[in-house]
């Protein structure tokens, strides 16, 4: 046979009718799972089965349990830490605002709101003295809108852009300038001895009662924040006192079990980490209990006892610019209002001067029920004093003026000390008033300082007590684990 014939001849074969052998192939992608396609293993486990298995393995020995009691009581005790850390954060920051920021700005903007209405009525008193006004007269409305203008810009730089405190602050600074013009028409035209004058300032007027609706709602919003800041400041930290009593229960509960499985009654890391977590907790109590004392006193008796005299002063001052304009209108502003005798026809001015006086006799009320000691109580009581001779001498001057004696109805609002006039009983008001505002805002500084100064430390101190407790927990482990080496 030739060689040409040996390589076309017909491959060798096994048995009888078997077919060739063919090399095993890679089945193709996607197969596995298929009916019929080959098996791959089983699937890759993860890392957090893993972790678990190997976990439930060491729990099942005394070595593996001590070290996941280890690591709970660590994370317990640093999560104590970390939590009242972050709530006694929030209401320190709280309290320091209703110290530094929210009062002092509520604060001024009652003195924006007093400034204005005493500018006011600066301003018609000035005008009653006819066209030489007395310097008295020009000089505090001078300083009180001074000091309107400097309170405005201090709230502007401390009110958040776009808030509607920076909105009304602006309208304010708008009118401001506006306000003043008219007054000084006023003036102008009553030096010359022209009627015009009672106009402009009876526009004035008008003005300054915007600005003043402007500036109460500035005072009501700002006291609104201070409210806020308030109700921050004084809940208890229930998160984190929870926190602190599962760590102890936790630390108890397992030197409880340390004693029954070795007789030892101490672990001393275990005890000191229940010390340091306790000392946490008792101070987490205590000082904010004392800080909550502190604020709400601060609150019950400085601020409410701060916006009732602040409305009584007002109230003071709305009165006495109504009691000027009385005769500055001479009947010319009228309104109807309905009584119990019907529909009558009153002057404008004197019935809203009746009803300031009505609001300040039971704003004095109120502020005496609120002052709780001796130098609180008394110079409300002379200001509801002088606020009764006020009523009387005003009813003087009102006889007098429908009379028709207008000259002597001036006298008993304008005049000189010999006769009596209302205005040295609103002076009297208003001093005692001061004096009555500056007692109860010492007395608030005094009670939220000392509410303030109850938290101090206690953020920097729980974080490195917590750190101390979980680091005696994981030495007081460690000391049994040393044990079963």
């Amino acid at each position: 046979m030739t060689h040409q014939q040996q390589s076309t001849a017909a491959p060798p074969q096994g048995r009888a009718g078997a077919s060739p052998a063919v090399p095993p192939q890679a089945p193709p992608p996607g197969s596995q799972g298929r009916p019929g396609a080959p098996d791959a293993g089983p699937p890759r486990r993860t890392a957090w089965a893993e972790g678990v298995d190997r976990l439930r393995a060491g729990a099942t020995t005394e070595p593996g349990r001590l070290r996941i009691i280890g690591a709970v009581l660590a994370v317990l005790v640093v999560a104590f830490g970390a939590l009242t850390a972050w709530q006694m954060t929030d209401r320190s920051a709280a309290a320091d605002d209703v110290l530094h920021s929210s009062q002092p700005l509520s604060a001024d903007a009652a003195d924006i709101y007093r400034s204005l209405a005493a500018a006011n009525t600066a301003a018609s008193s000035g005008f009653l003295a006819g066209g030489q006004e007395t310097k008295r007269s020009r000089d505090d409305y001078e300083r009180n809108i001074g000091q309107a203008a400097d309170k405005l810009v201090t709230a502007a730089a401390n009110s958040q852009p776009g808030s509607t405190s920076a909105k009304t602050i602006t309208e304010l600074n708008t009118m401001l300038p506006e306000y003043k013009g008219l007054v000084e028409r006023a003036r102008a035209n009553n030096r010359q001895g022209f009627p015009l004058g009672g106009a402009y300032l009876r526009y004035a007027n008008a003005k300054m009662q915007t600005m003043l609706d402007d500036a109460e709602r500035l005072y009501k919003v700002e006291n609104q924040r201070l409210r806020s800041d308030y109700d921050d400041a004084t809940p208890y930290p229930w998160i984190a006192i929870g926190a602190g009593v599962v760590a102890i229960g936790g630390l108890v509960w397992a030197q409880r079990r340390n004693y029954r499985r070795t007789n030892r009654v101490l672990n001393h890391g275990l005890v000191a980490a229940t010390a340091a977590t306790t000392v946490v907790l008792l101070w987490l109590v205590v000082g904010h209990t004392v800080a909550r004392a502190g604020l709400n006193d601060s609150y019950d008796h400085g601020v409410r006892s701060l916006n009732t005299l602040n409305d009584a002063r007002l109230a003071s001052l709305k009165a006495r610019s109504n009691e000027n304009l009385t005769l500055v209108s001479r009947g010319a502003e009228t309104k109807e209002v309905v009584t119990e005798a019907g529909t009558q026809i009153v002057d404008t001015f004197d019935y809203d001067f009746e009803k300031q006086m009505k609001a300040l006799t039971a704003k004095l009320a109120a502020a005496a029920d609120l002052a709780d000691d001796s130098a609180g109580v008394k110079p409300v009581e002379a200001a509801t004093g002088n606020m009764k001779v006020w009523k009387e001498r005003h009813a003087e001057a009102r006889e007098q003026d429908q009379l028709g004696y207008y000259q002597k109805a001036l006298d008993k609002v304008i005049g000189s000390k010999a006769d009596e006039p209302t205005g040295e009983c609103f002076d009297s008001v208003d001093k005692n008033l001061d004096a009555a505002l500056t007692h109860e805002r010492a007395e608030f500084e005094q009670a939220a300082g000392d509410g303030r100064g109850a938290m101090n430390g206690l953020v920097v101190g729980a974080a490195v007590l917590a750190v101390l407790a979980a680091a005696g927990a994981v030495l007081g482990i460690g000391r049994r684990l040393s044990e079963y080496r």
